[in-house]
């Protein structure tokens, strides 16, 4: 029997992947680009709006991107990978700490989407290696 696919990940193209790939791609969407400027392209996600809370938001902004490094680490990401992952979330982080402007910068600078792309890219490899 084939493993369940949560209806929001198959929509977002995630095929049959691993629980842990579906949840981390769900949150970094809602990071970074979960809702959209009305009559423009540009979207935005919770990472822009905690950018707003002076002190605090950038912080918890920083702990749930490093949740999703923490559980890259988990599913056998590389250090050199894990490490682009880590530099992603150090800029983000340096980004946001700009009063105002860095929510704009939040809103250009994915971090989040950035390094589920490199989690796609290692777990592709995994499931593609000779045997």
């Amino acid at each position: 029997m084939g493993r369940y696919t949560p209806p929001v990940a198959q929509r977002l193209g995630m095929g049959t992947g691993s629980g842990s790939e579906a949840r981390l791609e769900i949150l970094a969407r809602l990071l970074d680009s979960r809702w959209r400027v009305p009559g423009t392209g540009i979207r935005f996600g919770a990472d822009a709006l905690m950018s707003l809370l002076p002190g605090v938001g950038p912080v918890v902004s920083t702990v749930v991107s490093a949740y999703i490094i923490w559980e890259a680490r988990r599913l056998g990401v590389s250090g050199g990978t894990l490490l682009r992952m880590i530099g992603n979330v150090g800029l983000d982080s340096l980004i946001s700490s700009v009063p105002l402007a860095g929510s704009v910068g939040d809103v250009f600078f994915r971090a989040n989407l950035r390094n589920m792309a490199l989690l796609r890219r290692h777990m592709g490899r995994q499931n593609h290696k000779p045997r």
